[in-house]
């Protein structure tokens, strides 16, 4: 006999804006987004002080090797651990990191070797913590709010870059490195009690890695990647576009500012631009909660924006520069906001973290590779036809995206999500 049985979820009839577990998890990312800021600009400028150019280079570098190398780890700890333990214990080892370094710092000078130390942990700790926080929101919001989360998730994400430098370079000027450390250990401390009174709420397929081993789920995750019709080619849509845009909004708009004239208020007035419009498009996301044909609308927002990058090369003037970049901030905002939404509504949640840990990976671990190559191809080349090569490359993935059915016609959900249903044969 067979008996199925309606389970409703009691928080689905909250908005994800009223809902406060999505509140707390909320001010926490926001806490950690600020607090990974301030301790990225307290580092550069510990290495910047303690040796020259090339060894500050290298310390940063340091921590994007085990991020790379440990990503898709990372999220089979978060399937097989629960999101909510890995995100707890990411902040908690960077607030006491970060905390001993400052300690350390306001005693003596120990040297790069220290830096060194703390970015390869930090590299570490993010590649655990990124697929994690990902993995987070179905556990707290209805089905249908996530793509709103997204929208949230991307406007406090740009709130923590836009203020954590500033407040990382006051902390600086005040009292050093040692205080930037210090204010980056207390504001990953403030989001570990928001982490903590989080509720939650158990999935169906909670125990789906119960008694298989760490690389037998990695590789049931890339499976599930592959075959899925939607998230197998969004991941390619992901990489693609983030090949094409790391290197020419990374080495090449510093070049173009250099060549242009516009100095260093130049690149922050340009990169302002490009947050404010990556900003009003989280909102749009945030307000409206859908956006009808989701994955057309992403991948022709993709082939926009690519035009965009390419016409970015050849502006004379800084305030169409920034013109130009507010519109790249607000197409490839709504392109990640929505990538970012289909992979949380369409993805089993069982698999969550291992299919973010594959989305981030391309952004943080492969695509930082083409930047040398990009400031080679410039040199060689110039800046036009670079650019005109990542825009090609952006475009590209637009293209591909519209080509491949499932994902074109991919919509997010409408309304309320239907109640679960539990399937048990007797």
């Amino acid at each position: 006999m067979t008996t199925t049985i309606a389970a409703p979820v009691a928080a689905a009839a909250r908005p994800a804006h009223r809902n406060p577990q999505v509140l707390r998890w909320l001010g926490a990312f926001t806490a950690s987004t600020l607090g990974d800021s301030v301790y990225y600009l307290a580092l550069s400028w510990a290495a910047v002080s303690s040796g020259t150019p090339a060894q500050a280079g290298l310390v940063m570098a340091v921590s994007a090797v085990p991020r790379a190398l440990l990503m898709l780890f990372g999220g089979v700890i978060a399937d097989r651990l629960g999101p909510r333990r890995v995100v707890i214990a990411s902040d908690t080892v960077r607030c006491l990191v970060t905390l001993g370094l400052a300690a350390t710092l306001f005693l003596a000078s120990p040297g790069l070797w220290i830096l060194a130390a703390v970015a390869l942990v930090f590299g570490t700790v993010d590649a655990l913590f990124l697929p994690a926080v990902g993995a987070l929101p179905p556990r707290i919001a209805a089905h249908d709010q996530l793509a709103r989360v997204q929208g949230m998730r991307g406007i406090a994400y740009r709130l923590g870059a836009v203020l954590g430098s500033p407040l990382g370079g006051l902390a600086v000027a005040v009292g050093g490195s040692a205080t930037a450390f210090t204010l980056a250990g207390v504001l990953f401390a403030l989001s570990l009690p928001l982490l903590c009174t989080l509720r939650i709420r158990p999935l169906p397929a909670e125990n789906a890695t119960a008694g298989s081993t760490a690389l037998g789920d990695l590789a049931d995750g890339l499976r599930y990647v592959r075959r899925h019709r939607v998230l197998g080619p969004l991941m390619v849509v992901v990489l693609l576009g983030d090949l094409g845009f790391a290197g020419p909004l990374n080495v090449g708009l510093a070049l173009l500012a250099e060549q242009r004239g516009w100095g260093a208020a130049g690149i922050g007035w340009i990169l302002a631009g490009f947050g404010t419009g990556a900003s009003a498009a989280s909102l749009l996301l945030t307000v409206r909660g859908r956006v009808p044909r989701a994955g057309a609308v992403l991948n022709g927002v993709m082939i926009l924006g690519a035009v965009s990058i390419g016409a970015l090369a050849y502006v004379p003037l800084l305030p169409v520069a920034v013109l130009v970049a507010l519109s790249i901030g607000v197409l490839a905002g709504l392109s990640g906001v929505l990538c970012g939404a289909l992979v949380q509504t369409a993805c089993d949640p069982a698999y969550l973290g291992r299919v973010s840990a594959v989305s981030s990976l391309g952004s943080l671990g492969i695509a930082p590779l083409a930047l040398p190559l990009t400031g080679a191809a410039i040199g060689h080349w110039g800046l036009g036809p670079v650019f005109v090569a990542g825009a090609a490359v952006c475009a590209l993935s637009g293209v591909y995206g519209l080509a491949v059915p499932a994902l074109r016609r991919a919509e997010l959900p409408k309304g309320q999500s239907p109640a679960r249903r539990i399937t048990a044969g007797a």
